[in-house]
């Protein structure tokens, strides 16, 4: 008997609780774009926030398709950080959903970039043509190859959001918005590199070479530190430079978390269990460190 589909069988696989990376990088680069300019246009804003949104359900959705198909997902060991949302184990039948949800937000998201292609010029096409490739191969062939499975994820939500959201609102690109995409790309490229270290054993077994699996979680572990560290460089350059504004280092009221999970990182890279706590402070790092630089940018914007 043929089951029928459920809200949750839908949503699962859009990974909803996890779609507040989209917002954060957006309202980055809508803070850039208002301190340079003075001025927002709200309505592009909001639509580059929902192509921001449907580029990111498409790869997850993606990524729940293609490891339940590999097999993945039936030896992942489940974190609240990592391992999938667990919909297609539990629900098979969901998985021609998912793979429709992927391919449809991934149609919207190509509308909305042909749009601002139109409105805003073809400079923006190279960025949309690098986050499609990101969307369509991360899962079945980037996580293949360690370096690239490292820096995809940062660039995706840094360097192309930031800059595309910055472009999109002032029809031009910039160094400002440029440096300051660097820091969600450190970090959301940790925050992947970190949720890694459960996967590894079964991500090997599915072919996977990400940097743990290359290297070991150690390495990885030293990496993240590495990352952590470039993320607060690239900030105090950016002040100290000129480029930014002073109130962007509100982003520097997160490092006691960055220590604490960098520690950790290093301390527990092989103990699963014990590294669960500082994987959550990872999740946090990504939230408030670019949501207090937008803060701190806007604040400046405000006071010219």
């Amino acid at each position: 008997m043929e089951q029928k589909l459920t809200a949750s069988d839908v949503l699962g696989p859009m990974r909803l609780p996890f779609l507040l990376l989209p917002p954060v990088c957006v309202g980055l680069g809508t803070a850039i774009a208002f301190w340079r300019t003075g001025e927002i246009h709200f309505g592009y804003a909001l639509l580059a926030l929902l192509g921001g949104i449907t580029a990111h359900i498409s790869v997850n959705a993606f990524n729940e398709y293609f490891d339940f198909k590999s097999g993945l997902d039936a030896i992942t060991q489940k974190t609240p950080f990592s391992g999938g949302s667990g919909t297609l184990p539990a629900r098979p039948h969901a998985a021609k959903a998912a793979l429709i949800t992927a391919i449809a937000t991934l149609m919207i998201t190509m509308a909305i970039g042909a749009f601002f292609a139109i409105v805003r010029g073809p400079a923006i096409l190279p960025l949309g043509m690098v986050g499609l490739l990101l969307i369509v191969l991360y899962t079945t062939w980037i996580t293949h190859h360690w370096l690239l499975c490292l820096i995809a994820p940062g660039l995706g939500f840094g360097v192309l959001m930031v800059m595309g959201t910055d472009f999109i609102l002032t029809g031009s690109y910039s160094w400002q918005a440029a440096l300051v995409s660097l820091i969600p790309t450190f970090l959301v490229s940790n925050l992947l590199l970190l949720n890694q270290f459960p996967d590894v054993e079964a991500d090997r077994q599915v072919g996977r070479r990400h940097l743990p699996i290359r290297f070991g979680r150690r390495v990885g572990s030293l990496v993240y530190i590495a990352l952590l560290a470039s993320t607060y460089l690239s900030l105090s350059i950016g002040v100290f430079s000129g480029l930014l504004p002073a109130w962007a280092l509100l982003g520097w009221l997160t490092l006691p978390f960055a220590l604490s999970a960098g520690r950790g990182a290093y301390r527990f890279a092989d103990q699963v269990g014990n590294l669960l706590p500082y994987m959550g402070q990872n999740v946090l790092l990504n939230l408030l460190t670019p949501l207090l630089i937008a803060l701190g940018i806007s604040i400046s914007a405000f006071l010219r």
